[in-house]
């Protein structure tokens, strides 16, 4: 695991979406989430304007950014923005189809948080033989089909996110669909931890959501260390 980012911030990836939030702000979501138990905050508005981008990004940081790390999708230049503002931001996530990953950790710097999407075994090879510290963690999926990413790959199940974690010593976070009832097998299955949007943004209450999926994850690891 890299410096950058202690492994127990992987635990529960909550990334954002307004339409889901709504008619609750983002940076609302994401306290309340935090409060539940979310351990990263991923901002995730893939049509956001960049200056919009930047506000909420800076909101969202301002909020829970010195409790948990807080990462921007795609945008090297917003999480520069935001930096360059004062506002406690971690780093970036991208994904296949964006900045190239050494390019982005070329352009954010050695102190960057740095995840990237995989999904297929090419993929996940290529991120395995990136140069070591480009990757602190991947976030592999979709497990199941999921309406908040509709491009996403063919789902992989938890079978196929066993394989995928195989493949690589790079901690892997399951995306796409998790529900509470999937942490014990995703777990099990060699999941550093989960990533979760519906599940905890449509959430009625997303503290007592995000308490739910943390509780069931932590739950699993008990089991694992017992003696």
């Amino acid at each position: 695991m890299s410096r950058r980012l202690d492994p127990a911030a992987l635990t529960l990836h909550l990334v954002t979406d307004a339409a889901l939030s709504a008619p609750r702000t983002v940076p609302d979501v994401v306290a309340a989430a935090v409060r539940g138990g979310a351990t990263m905050v991923q901002v995730r508005e893939k049509d956001a304007p960049a200056r919009e981008l930047v506000a909420l990004l800076t909101a969202v940081a301002e909020r829970v950014g010195r409790q948990v790390p807080v990462l921007v999708d795609d945008r090297a230049d917003v999480y520069l923005a935001a930096r360059s503002a004062g506002a406690p931001v971690a780093g970036v996530h991208v994904g296949q189809s964006d900045l190239p990953v050494v390019l982005a950790r070329r352009i954010c710097g050695p102190e960057a948080v740095l995840g990237l999407s995989a999904a297929t075994a090419q993929e996940l090879d290529d991120a395995s033989a990136l140069p070591a510290g480009t990757v602190d963690y991947l976030g592999v999926g979709a497990v199941r089909a999921t309406r908040t990413k509709p491009d996403h790959p063919e789902p992989l199940g938890v079978d196929g996110f066993a394989r995928a974690a195989t493949r690589t010593a790079l901690p892997c976070l399951a995306i796409g669909g998790v529900r509470v009832e999937d942490a014990a097998a995703l777990r099990a299955a060699g999941a550093a931890g989960l990533a979760v949007v519906s599940g905890i943004c449509a959430a009625p209450d997303p503290a007592a959501a995000a308490a739910r999926y943390a509780r069931a994850f932590a739950v699993e690891h008990a089991r694992e260390v017992a003696p």
